[in-house]
């Protein structure tokens, strides 16, 4: 087998995220998650159903899913991973994930705008979504044999920026050429490209279609370029083996008081980030009444601030270290959740706006570009403060625990999120626990050390 130089190996693996990031930007948060919103709120309301609470029976549709999902992948990726150990071999997975993801995110297009398909395309976006997610965890446990310590801030915010321009490329892609306005026309006035119905919105619905070749595209340069140990042969363990191990290994967990403070802590903090993903746009369109295309033009910003932001986040971490950089997103994604509870089209916080006012507009556009490059930079340093608490021997296990605490709780934001907005009746209301679950992964972050378990290693390696 040809050698790859290091350079390409690092590409490839940047390639990754950008292969993979417009599942979120086009299908969880921009396209497909408001357009399905909008179809179940209207498949309800045709039903008889009271508009508001067909609204907030469309969120909970979708938060539903969403809790499933992350339940699943806590479940079974920190199994995987510690499998992928135990093997040497991550890149089987890695071809069997992405062929999940790319047939089930092709599946996307058959929402119609009257609800036909509705549970299925449900089904297949989270089963979906789940074998982009394993596939991701596995690939940022390739992160500590790219660079030493030092680099590990600055790579990973590389690879998130990149990412994150994969995903204003990709929407700025289907806003001029596909995904049609309330007029029928694109962004740019045009028909959707290829003579795509606009009427039943097929120029939306081909954001599937459109996902699923754009990850199978640009994960060509990740096969070509990223390699696996070829001097370990491969192991097959048995299956109570790799249990095992990981039992022995999350027992390990709670006499490292960093390590467990930083898992436990950022299962809060990235469940919370998660929810501002996942309901932002469905938010907009609910609350605000943005269109598909607004909301587009809302994700581009969004999308350029993180490109943008993570890559100064990487920068910031490289000089700083992960841990100050993580807290002080943190902080301002709080202030973001407050601005949108508090907001409707009428008000902020008791605060009228004038009728027909662009004000509210105007500052959720600024907290989604808030939203999109704090929360690009605290995954960014939350991986590169993980690289500081495990091996490159053990990383793929490591990071499926990282998984495990950051899906764990995954259908807790979700769920409580659907009781707050059900309780309430108010999709802004329904948003309260995300400050709380903010709040949580702050306080344990206090008890983090900054250098991860380095410090640990150098006294004695053969605990870890």
């Amino acid at each position: 087998m040809a050698h790859v130089s290091l350079k390409k190996r690092v590409w490839g693996w940047f390639f990754f995220d950008w292969a993979q990031q417009p599942y979120a930007t086009l299908g969880l948060t921009f396209i497909f998650g408001p357009y399905f919103a909008g179809v179940a709120a209207g498949t309800f309301i045709d039903a008889g159903m009271d508009e508001n609470l067909a609204k907030t029976e469309a969120q909970s549709l979708w938060s539903g899913a969403q809790a499933i999902a992350g339940l699943f992948i806590a479940l079974s990726a920190p199994f995987v991973g510690a499998w992928a150990d135990a093997t040497g071999r991550k890149l089987p997975w890695f071809y069997t994930f992405t062929a999940v993801s790319v047939i089930c995110a092709a599946f996307l297009w058959y929402l119609m705008p009257d609800g036909s398909g509705l549970m299925f395309t449900l089904v297949a976006f989270w089963v979906g979504f789940i074998a982009a997610e394993m596939a991701f965890n596995l690939n940022n446990a390739i992160l500590p044999t790219l660079g030493d310590p030092e680099e590990v801030g600055r790579l990973s915010g590389g690879a998130t920026a990149f990412g994150y321009w994969g995903g204003v490329v990709s929407l700025f892609i289907m806003l001029l050429l596909f995904a049609e306005g309330d007029t029928g026309k694109t962004l740019i006035g045009l028909d959707p490209l290829f003579g795509l119905d606009a009427e039943t919105r097929e120029g939306t619905r081909f954001v599937g279609p459109f996902i699923a070749l754009w990850f199978a595209v640009f994960m060509v340069p990740f096969f070509l370029w990223v390699r696996e140990d070829v001097d370990r042969a491969v192991v097959r363990p048995r299956f109570g083996e790799v249990l095992s191990s990981l039992a022995t290994s999350i027992k390990g967990v709670a006499k490292r008081r960093s390590y467990a403070s930083f898992l436990i802590g950022s299962m809060f903090y990235r469940d919370a980030m998660a929810a501002l993903y996942s309901f932002g746009g469905i938010y907009a369109v609910l609350v605000l009444d943005w269109s598909i295309t607004f909301l587009g033009v809302f994700g581009i910003i969004a999308a350029i601030s993180a490109a943008i932001v993570s890559w100064l986040g990487g920068m910031a971490d490289m000089r700083f270290g992960p841990k100050p950089v993580i807290t002080w997103c943190i902080l301002i994604l709080i202030v973001v959740c407050l601005v949108t509870v508090g907001m409707s089209r009428e008000q902020l916080w008791g605060v009228p706006f004038a009728a027909g006012s662009w004000l509210p507009d105007a500052i959720f556009m600024v907290c989604g570009a808030v939203i999109g490059g704090a929360g690009g930079v605290l995954y960014s340093a939350s991986r590169s403060m993980m690289v500081r608490h495990c091996t490159a021997e053990n990383a793929a296990e490591a990071f499926g625990l990282f998984a495990l605490t950051g899906r764990a709780t995954a259908f807790l934001a979700p769920a409580l999120i659907t009781l707050f907005t059900d309780v309430f009746r108010s999709n802004q209301l329904g948003f309260l626990p995300v400050i709380l679950l903010f709040l949580l992964g702050l306080g344990l972050l206090s008890m983090v050390h900054s250098n991860g378990d380095r410090a640990a290693w150098s006294e004695d390696t053969s605990e870890f």
